[in-house]
């Protein structure tokens, strides 16, 4: 069974920065489209940016575009999500997994952006 860790959350202020990442235990960022999504309290799971298998081709919620990179080294099996301009609505637990959520959901990283 496949197993995703996301890694590197953490504590920041307003307008800073902060890279995530997420490492599969086998290689197949090249076969399906990935995907980071984010649960903040209260709030539904919710898919903040994308990235295909070929291109290759990104897309982000209207919320962080402009702001979030979604990457992938495949070499690594890892993908990354470099979010820059935090925001405080940005805090959310942060997960990833394939966009049709195929695989079993890892235990998050937790991002906070306070003061």
């Amino acid at each position: 069974q496949v197993q995703l860790v996301e890694s590197g959350g953490g504590l920041v202020h307003p307008g800073g920065s902060l890279t995530i990442s997420c490492t599969a235990s086998t290689s197949f960022f090249k076969i399906y489209t990935m995907a980071w999504f984010r649960q903040a309290p209260g709030r539904q799971r919710e898919v903040v940016a994308t990235i295909s298998d070929n291109g290759p081709i990104t897309t982000y919620v209207d919320a962080v575009k402009g702001r979030f990179a979604i990457s992938t080294d495949n070499a690594k099996n890892t993908m990354y999500l470099q979010m820059n301009s935090l925001q405080p609505e940005d805090t959310a637990i942060y997960y990833c997994n394939t966009q049709s959520k195929r695989f079993n959901w890892g235990q998050g990283t937790q991002v906070t952006v306070s003061s």
